[in-house]
């Protein structure tokens, strides 16, 4: 006689937010210590106070962009959890892979202003934001399997759109990473295709599911 399975063991979402947001913020507040770290060295008026800032340039460049892209990720996040009525096992350590990536955000972006002569201190952040946007993909890929079996039922009409903008920004960011070496932080200029790229992947996932669809002609 064959042995049943257990029935599956899931989770509220509630902790899972709450932890999730918390890595996020103090990861975005971390990216700020590549400032506060950085030597401006001497000055004896206004004017040097000045130009010392000003050479502090990429040192802003940098906290700017993965402050953007970071704020981006967690957006990405709150869109998810939205549609998401349960967690599991593999959900939740899919999840704690992605926060994996975003707190290295900080020290990734470190290495941009100190070591940007260098072809992995122009590689490794935009590599850290592609395996970051990755696996928020591979988790809402997960909830969305099994016919959404993770997911509320209002949410089921979501699942395109979801999983076309989360495989866009996967696609954004291989592209980012590939390009750093040559162009740097100037790479992640290729995310302005994200709106687009989605949009277009959207269309192409619900003419499919037309095509597939029983009553379709």
């Amino acid at each position: 006689m064959a042995r049943e399975r257990p029935p599956a063991t899931f989770y509220s979402t509630a902790r899972l937010e709450a932890y999730t947001d918390g890595v996020f913020a103090i990861a975005a507040t971390l990216l700020v210590l590549d400032l506060t770290t950085t030597a401006i060295g001497e000055v004896g008026s206004d004017g040097e106070l000045w130009a010392a800032l000003g050479n502090m340039w990429p040192n802003f460049l940098s906290f700017a962009v993965s402050f953007a892209l970071l704020s981006g990720l967690w957006f990405t996040h709150l869109q998810q959890f939205r549609g998401i009525a349960r967690a599991d096992a593999v959900l939740i350590w899919l999840n704690a892979t992605r926060l994996l990536f975003v707190v290295l955000i900080p020290f990734t972006t470190s290495l941009v202003s100190d070591f940007s002569d260098y072809y992995a201190g122009r590689m490794l952040l935009p590599v850290n934001f592609f395996f970051a946007a990755l696996f928020g993909h591979l988790s809402w890929r997960w909830a969305a399997a099994r016919d959404g079996h993770l997911l509320k039922a209002e949410a089921l009409a979501d699942i395109p759109a979801q999983g076309a903008g989360g495989l866009a920004a996967v696609i954004c960011g291989a592209i980012a990473a590939v390009i750093s070496p040559w162009l740097g932080s100037w790479a992640f200029c290729v995310y302005f295709l994200n709106g687009p790229l989605s949009m277009l992947l959207t269309r192409r996932s619900e003419r499919r599911a037309d095509a597939e669809s029983p009553t379709a002609s």
